[in-house]
């Protein structure tokens, strides 16, 4: 398997690391702010089925964990998954969040750009959503 570029996207939200990871860690939680995802239609365990704009989509989240690893897998339709590590991270007083963006093979400059642009936007909802609580 070759290296695919990847792109680090980050925000700094004004809430604790742990306040920011509380909200974010339960997968349920991700459809308030990850507009991708859709509604979440249910789980077993780790593995979430969400109502993607292109369907049903299947997401396997790491497990509750004490370092801020937000990592999760995301099944595409033809079984294969994308790997999406996120990370909070304290930053003085508040915190950064970090997501990382892989170039998934045969993906246009165009669409990376669009994705990283799309993660942005939903980066930003969850500052909104924590810095207004």
């Amino acid at each position: 398997m070759q290296t695919a570029e990847s792109k680090m996207i980050s925000i700094s939200i004004q809430r604790s690391p742990q306040d920011v990871y509380d909200f974010t860690a339960p997968p349920a939680s991700f459809a308030r702010w990850a507009s991708g995802l859709g509604k979440p239609l249910g789980n077993e365990g780790t593995v979430w089925r969400f109502e993607g704009e292109n369907g049903p989509v299947k997401i396997r989240f790491t497990e509750p964990n004490a370092y801020g690893v937000l990592d999760h897998y995301v099944e595409l339709p033809d079984g294969s998954e994308i790997y999406v590590p996120m990370r909070v991270i304290a930053n003085g007083t508040g915190t950064e969040m970090l997501f990382t963006l892989f170039r998934v093979p045969g993906m246009s400059d165009e669409k990376f750009a669009a994705d990283a642009g799309w993660v942005m936007r939903d980066l930003n909802t969850l500052k909104e959503l924590l810095e207004a609580e």
